[in-house]
């Protein structure tokens, strides 16, 4: 209950922050408050000039120190609604906060992880009745995928949205072989992650490349995070055995 009204108090104060900015975000509207308070109607001289300039720009700092905490309530709302699973409002949050940080690989792997839960928050825009991917939810995944990437164009050893765009496209978008060198990549780093061994043992799967996922399921059974992963990739592992011999019978 108290996080529910914690993230209702966020919400009340990021909206009254809002109205306030956008009362005063006009060009017009700035013009007209500074003309009123700072008496810089219509310079002419050199001097009422370089006064004007500076009166103008103490307004500018204090509209942008204005506008970037907007963006930090934002990312804060976002982190909020993210915690307490609405993530469709969080996605929204989160796109808010990214036009003041456009370059914030961690919103934009927030937004990826957000718009991924969305694609699967709704039944009737999954599936067609042809058993396809519905349109709405592609877009959410293509969103998922997009920022998934934007993060990792800004921060390349950004680990988190390597797992996060593996998962993606070996269990969303049925894409495994796009999964690997990201997983790949991820584990080069992650040595003792079991989490992306799996993912990346079902992309090799997928791919056929059966040796390289019985050779995961071995790592993992080697590294024995626990005893449920353990049995897990025992079990996988017999899977993958199983499927190699007669995929090499048939051929």
């Amino acid at each position: 209950m108290k996080k529910v009204l914690r993230t209702a108090f966020v919400a009340a104060v990021v909206s009254t922050a809002l109205v306030c900015v956008s009362c005063g975000n006009s060009y017009n509207a700035i013009k007209r408050m500074q003309k009123m308070e700072e008496g810089v109607s219509s310079p002419t001289t050199k001097e009422e000039l370089k006064e004007a300039i500076e009166k103008y720009d103490r307004r500018a700092i204090d509209l942008a120190t204005t506008q970037a905490q907007e963006g930090v309530w934002y990312k804060i709302l976002g982190t909020r609604y993210l915690d307490e699973q609405l993530y469709g409002k969080a996605y929204e949050a989160f796109q808010k906060a990214l036009e003041f940080y456009p370059n914030n690989a961690n919103l934009y792997y927030y937004l990826a992880v957000c718009a991924g839960y969305v694609s699967n928050s709704q039944i009737d825009w999954n599936i067609h009745n042809d058993g396809s991917v519905g349109e709405i939810k592609m877009q959410y995944l293509r969103v998922s995928e997009e920022s998934f990437l934007r993060a990792l164009a800004i921060d390349p050893k950004y680990y988190r949205a390597m797992y996060g765009i593996g998962v993606l496209y070996v269990f969303d978008m049925n894409e495994p072989e796009k999964a690997i060198p990201y997983l790949e990549t991820f584990l080069e780093t992650q040595v003792r992650d079991t989490d992306g061994r799996f993912v990346l043992a079902r992309a090799y799967y997928e791919n056929l490349e059966f040796d390289k996922a019985i050779a995961l399921y071995d790592e993992i059974i080697k590294l024995n995070p626990n005893a449920e992963k353990v049995k897990q990739a025992e079990a996988n592992r017999t899977t993958v055995e199983a499927m190699k011999y007669r995929t090499e019978a048939n051929n």
